[in-house]
């Protein structure tokens, strides 16, 4: 996420970090070298200038240069107006109907129907909602089956009239079917076009009159950069959206729809799309994605997303296992099973603070467990139970079973009994002290 745009703005704040004396030159140097990232990231000229603008005007008002800790206020001065450029805190979402009606608009391609059940799925999850989705988008091929299929995947009702020819009779239909099944939640999936066209806007705009909804959300697709943020205006000239869900944050992104698109609309971000899975959406936090785009990772995301994960019986349970050395690939298993839940491996690496630096470069893949599981899968309910036993001859079998090779299951075994030893060594106080920490967490 923004790997470009992290690592430039990483080489304009060098001199700033402490390596070398802080003088006016340097840091007139440093924001030209600062602007000049954002518009690499495709960031307005307009904003990128007038950004610098206020990062010099505070850091003059805060005598920077006469501080202590010069640089580390610099930094602070950037990144927090980074975070207010992107909207400064996170916005909610009205549910305050009954049903609480959510209508998504966007182009084609910017992934409005994944989203909507992904939506569906965060808020049911969330906030114990029962989601209802509607297909309207009557042109694009295969729209309505897409739905059906994320539907039955999710297990939520979708609403569809393949015959019809008018997409507000449609939602309209919808919203009294939902109303009949105690549906508290619909979701609207209209179409898009490549491109803004007249008669798309007048179709959303009369979906937008007819059914009145409580939540207007424009979904765009954040690898498009300043694209997007144009699209955005014409859309919110429109219908005056309430709010933007910016996806593929996963991908290749450069950032520019991130930065600017706030500043543009005065809508803000209220979700963001790390990836294909259903699980892979976050709401926005404007002063976390400064964090990350600044290098300085996602600390408060991860610890979320290892809570929602955290299972105090089980951990329990394991840590008595490791007090008397039972602790097995079956325990471990499970554990790796907890960790894919907390969403793809790239993203979480992420939000570790320096973590992009150093895996430039590195292709992190989903499916970075994938030969462990394997090897694990291979051995018997046995020798998951009791890793002592797995001799020589056990390994070939297993390197065997597993597709591996006999040097992948003796690094897994090293890996496992070095994992061991330091889950041994922080029981007692230490062990408690953590695991009541984790409890303790603000959520």
């Amino acid at each position: 996420m923004f790997g470009n745009l992290t690592e430039k703005l990483d080489k304009a704040l060098h001199v700033l970090k402490g390596h070398g004396s802080i003088t006016e030159i340097n840091v007139a140097e440093t924001l030209k070298e600062v602007r000049r990232a954002l518009l690499d990231a495709d960031v307005n000229y307009k904003i990128a200038k007038e950004f610098t603008k206020k990062v010099k005007e505070k850091a003059i008002g805060q005598n920077v240069l006469t501080t202590l800790q010069p640089g580390q206020l610099m930094i602070k001065i950037v990144k927090d107006e980074l975070a207010e450029l992107m909207g400064g805190n996170s916005s909610g979402i009205n549910l305050s109907g009954n049903p609480s009606i959510i209508l998504l608009s966007g182009l084609q391609g910017s992934g409005k129907t994944t989203f909507s059940g992904k939506l569906a799925k965060f808020l049911r999850d969330k906030k114990s909602m029962k989601p209802f989705l509607i297909a309207c988008d009557i042109y694009r091929p295969a729209a309505i089956e897409q739905l059906n299929i994320i539907g039955s995947q999710l297990g939520v009702e979708v609403y569809s009239e393949p015959e019809s020819k008018d997409p507000v009779l449609i939602a309209k239909s919808g919203i009294s079917e939902a109303s009949s099944k105690g549906c508290n939640l619909v979701i609207i999936d209209t179409a898009g076009r490549l491109a803004v066209d007249k008669a798309m806007m007048e179709e959303i705009s009369n979906i937008h009159k007819a059914v009145k909804p409580h939540e207007t959300l424009f979904v765009v697709d954040s690898m498009t950069g300043q694209d997007a943020v144009n699209t955005a205006k014409a859309f919110n000239d429109t219908l005056n959206f309430d709010g933007v869900i910016l996806t593929k944050l996963d991908g290749d992104t450069r950032g520019g729809a991130a930065i600017s698109i706030k500043s543009v609309v005065n809508k803000p971000i209220k979700f963001i799309g790390t990836g294909e899975k259903m699980e892979a959406i976050d709401i926005f936090y404007p002063d976390r994605m400064a964090d990350r785009i600044l290098g300085m990772g996602d600390v408060i995301s991860l610890v979320e997303r290892a809570q929602e994960q955290f299972d105090e019986k089980e951990a329990r349970k394991i840590q008595r296992k490791i007090a008397k050395n039972r602790f097995g690939f079956d325990d471990f298993f499970k554990q790796i099973q907890q960790i894919k839940k907390m969403g793809n491996m790239k993203d979480l690496a992420g939000m570790i603070p320096g973590a992009g630096k150093f895996l430039k470069g590195v292709d992190i893949d989903d499916d970075a467990f994938k030969y462990i599981e394997a090897i694990i899968q291979s051995m018997t309910p046995n020798e998951r139970s009791n890793p002592s036993i797995i001799n020589h001859s056990r390994k070939k079998r297993i390197s065997t079973g597993s597709g591996t090779s006999l040097d992948e299951v003796n690094k897994l075994m090293k890996q496992f009994n070095q994992m061991s030893k330091m889950m041994k060594m922080m029981q007692g106080k230490k062990g408690a002290q953590m695991m009541e920490m984790m409890k303790n967490m603000p959520n």
